[in-house]
């Protein structure tokens, strides 16, 4: 794995160890970024399902400023922290917190955070992606227009719209992954 464009283009990442976190491709990455990006002017990202940090390392990279990184493996926290210190990422850009994602998102709310970019990658078979999103949405959460990027199992339907957030793209990277973009701004507004 390697971070694909910006800042920190063709440096590695480390992988989690062990078979329980499912890394996103480097294709799939590429493809994500092509989509809500390519690059970034500032912004605040989370993700709740952190695994090696590439989505969010990726994000930083091409211009985000500051990023949350939750995940409940102490293996994956671990290998965060390494990805991170390795591009000498410091923690006044950079927080990581080992929680699963329904507490780090109670906590987030009493913090008063909101976030333009929001990635989901769960395990396959425990995702809870329409949940989460509401609590995003509906616990200020999210900045006007923001970007909620969904990673999911290709069988998994998710819906058009989760309350003001519709679905802004869809797409189907092989048998078992697709990528579900929402954004809260009203379709035809902003």
């Amino acid at each position: 794995m390697r971070i694909i464009s910006g800042e920190f283009k063709g440096r590695k990442l480390k992988s989690v160890p062990g078979s329980g976190t499912r890394p996103t491709s480097d294709k799939i990455r590429e493809s994500i970024f092509n989509i809500i990006g390519p690059y970034f002017d500032g912004g605040m990202s989370l993700d709740l399902y952190g695994g090696s940090g590439a989505l969010t390392i990726e994000g930083l990279s091409r211009g985000i400023d500051r990023a949350i990184l939750v995940d409940v493996d102490p293996k994956a926290v671990e290998t965060i922290k390494d990805n991170l210190q390795s591009f000498d990422m410091s923690s006044n850009r950079v927080e990581v917190f080992r929680n699963d994602s329904y507490r780090a998102l109670k906590a987030l709310r009493k913090r008063g955070i909101q976030f333009r970019y929001v990635f989901l990658d769960p395990p396959y078979k425990k995702q809870k992606i329409k949940k989460e999103v509401e609590f995003l949405m509906e616990n200020g959460l999210l900045e006007p227009a923001a970007m909620i990027v969904c990673e999911h199992d290709a069988v998994l339907k998710l819906p058009d719209e989760i309350g003001t957030c519709y679905r802004l793209k869809h797409e189907q990277y092989n048998s078992t992954t697709a990528v579900t973009i929402y954004s809260n701004e009203i379709e035809g507004e902003g």
